[in-house]
């Protein structure tokens, strides 16, 4: 394909796709998009994660707008998970940098693998925790909601320490946001309404989405046309997919999905 085209179709079709399994499963496109990037495609990993993370903060920011115009955000709850996460994301963009070392380097090719083995790695491992959580979300909620609760102080250290993981996490492999974040808040915070928690985690995900996606921008790491043809494609299929998901067998689709994401990410992490 072209370098220099500015829409490709089969990205959007792969944008299409996508949407439609977010919108049907609620799971985040990060987990099903870079993946698809990086096997079906073959795009670098950096790239992938990249540019997946500027399309992640793209829809973030649509999303934390709906759910801040219904008062559906804790904005101390996500003052909490920055706080852990955003130096995180810091950090570990900083460390990528410095893994993959100045482009006149000698050994750059050399630094450009280790990167790209890192990052791979890092997906696979991510996609299959996603996995994990999409099969036991329920019986790990009911574990916890049996229970004693936590003391506030400790539900704000616990939430801290999420937001650092989740941004190693999200910024080594744009995955982790969505499904793991709004499990583990569930966890955390199992007497706040869930849409006050989805709005939360969305509303999070926007600067740490940004940061990371700057980072990666700061490498060289984003195809802005790979971005375009999946924004054309995945926001309508959200949108048919939201509407479709009452109509759609969630458990199953939940553990078709969770099944099709543990062969993917055994793939990714280990082969």
């Amino acid at each position: 394909m072209p370098e220099h085209a500015l829409f490709e179709p089969v990205y959007a079709l792969s944008g299409l796709v996508v949407g439609l399994l977010v919108g049907l499963t609620g799971t985040g496109g990060g987990s099903l998009m870079t993946p698809v990037l990086v096997l079906l495609f073959h795009i670098h990993p950096a790239t992938a994660v990249g540019t997946d993370l500027l399309f992640t903060a793209i829809t973030k920011i649509v999303g934390t707008a709906v759910h801040g115009s219904k008062g559906t955000i804790d904005w101390r709850l996500v003052g909490r998970l920055a706080a852990g996460s955003v130096p995180a994301t810091c950090i570990t963009v900083l460390c990528l940098w410095l893994l993959r070392g100045p482009a006149a380097d000698p050994h750059a090719a050399t630094s450009h693998s280790a990167v790209n083995s890192v990052l791979t790695t890092a997906l696979g491992i991510a996609v299959i925790i996603t996995a994990l959580t999409l099969l036991l979300r329920p019986w790990l909620l009911a574990r916890f909601a049996n229970s004693a609760p936590l003391s506030p102080r400790k539900v704000t250290i616990l939430a801290i320490t999420l937001g650092a993981a989740l941004g190693v996490m999200v910024s080594l492999s744009s995955v982790g946001a969505g499904a793991i974040g709004v499990s583990a808040l569930m966890a955390l915070y199992p007497r706040m309404p869930l849409g006050r928690l989805v709005g939360s985690d969305i509303a999070h995900a926007v600067p740490l989405t940004l940061i990371a996606g700057a980072g990666y921008w700061l490498l060289g790491s984003i195809d802005w046309s790979l971005l375009t043809s999946l924004l054309v494609g995945s926001i309508p299929g959200i949108i048919v997919g939201s509407l479709l998901s009452a109509r759609s067998p969630d458990r199953v689709l939940r553990y078709v999905l969770a099944v099709m994401l543990l062969i993917v990410g055994g793939k990714l992490a280990f082969f």
